[in-house]
């Protein structure tokens, strides 16, 4: 058996589909974002303007956060011990877990040390303590959803993209006393369009199942308190669990979970992902409750980061570029071929300093490759000029059309 040659095989596989992943080699700068320093192809630093961080509000930047960080690190330490069945609950893990679950309306939250983790974890161990379970995942969750339904060993429907006349056929087709889970999420950000959250738990009503629903793209950017889409729609009460990061609008790192404490006593008591991995650390826990804390109070950052994203997409639609119509932050601009796409991604890079990276299979289908851009509240009306006839230039010198308005 020739191991090297077939690893070989699997890398030459992807660089023939042009969907080899090529990572940047990148450092932000402190208190200005979306400015950074890249070191890729080039010696020594060179300026760039990031538009595809997941960090959408720029909370990783914020004085708030990294004061707060800053303090745990000198009062605590660096780490968190172990596990937390070992280690204990630093207090902060408690003091955030509290504010979770405030800001979903539940009893209480669960922290797990990312986002994958929590799905993974908390779908797998659900579907294995609930007998005979049956779960209901919309054909776009996210991967770590799919890994996690997968790893329970249940029986899984896969139910059209949003389409809740197509969950109530799969519902129906089950015996009434089939326990059953719901899991769907809020913002599916790689087309950026938004679960219909009300119809979704009518059905669970209906049909006696349970629901989930991953805001990881809506926590901290929708409702009134950074609550997510399910907060925004007055629907938090009707949604069984709800799943969120801690690594995109907040900023810092981490996932969790936030339902009824009988729920979280059951992840927390049976999930192998939570019980046997070591807890966050505690600078980043405390990071991320200044960040939750502040988001609570102030909409500054997501009306500004909102008021950008409707500024690109007119940018973009106004230059002719094949912008896609989505109702919320994500402004995906759509290639549809992986190689022209990190074409573009590279030159946009190597010759103007913006970075954007070009999203391919697996994580959008074959055809739809595109570049995901997240405009944050930073961006300025110049950057968006700038990117926008960069991309024009671009599109020109590649052959690419251009859909003018008359």
């Amino acid at each position: 058996m020739n191991y090297d040659q077939i690893f070989d095989q699997a890398i030459d596989r992807l660089h023939e589909e042009g969907r080899y992943r090529v990572f940047i080699d990148i450092m932000r700068n402190k208190g200005a974002y979306p400015n950074a320093r890249c070191f890729h192809g080039h010696n020594g630093p060179k300026p760039i303007t990031v538009w595809c961080s997941n960090d959408y509000l720029a909370m990783g930047q914020h004085p708030n956060v990294i004061a707060a960080m800053e303090a745990a690190l000198h009062d605590v330490g660096a780490g968190s011990g172990g596990t937390r069945n070992i280690g204990g609950n630093t207090h902060l893990h408690v003091e955030l877990e509290n504010e979770l679950a405030s800001l979903h309306g539940k009893e209480g939250a669960l922290l797990f040390t990312s986002g994958y983790v929590s799905n993974d974890a908390t779908l797998s161990t659900l579907a294995r303590v609930l007998p005979g379970c049956v779960i209901f995942s919309d054909e776009l969750n996210h991967a770590s959803m799919i890994a996690g339904i997968r790893n329970s060993g249940c029986e899984k429907r896969v139910f059209r993209h949003n389409d809740v006349a197509h969950l109530e056929e799969l519902l129906a087709a089950e015996a009434p006393e089939t326990p059953k889970l719901i899991a769907f999420e809020s913002v599916y950000s790689m087309d950026g369009d938004v679960a219909p959250i009300h119809a979704i738990c009518d059905l669970a009503d209906k049909y006696n199942a349970l629901t989930y629903i991953d805001e990881v793209h809506a926590v901290g950017m929708y409702g009134a308190h950074g609550g997510g889409i399910s907060e925004r729609d007055e629907a938090a009460h009707r949604i069984d669990i709800i799943e969120g990061t801690l690594g995109k609008a907040f900023g810092v790192m981490g996932g969790y979970i936030a339902a009824d404490k009988r729920v979280i006593d059951v992840i927390r008591s049976y999930a192998p992902g939570f019980i046997f991995t070591t807890s966050l650390s505690p600078v980043l826990v405390a990071g991320v409750l200044a960040a939750v804390r502040h988001l609570k109070e102030s909409s500054e950052e997501r009306d500004a980061q909102q008021a950008t994203a409707a500024a690109l997409k007119q940018h973009f639609r106004n230059a002719g570029l094949p912008v896609m119509d989505t109702a919320t932050h994500i402004v995906p601009l759509m290639v549809g071929d992986p190689v022209r796409a990190k074409r573009i991604s590279d030159i946009l890079l190597a010759e103007y300093g913006i970075y954007v990276q070009p999203i391919n299979f697996p994580t959008v289908p074959r055809g739809t490759e595109r570049l995901r851009f997240t405009p944050g509240p930073a961006h300025t009306d110049a950057m968006m000029a700038e990117v926008t006839t960069a991309l024009v230039e671009i599109w020109q010198r590649l052959d690419l059309e251009l859909r003018r308005a008359a």
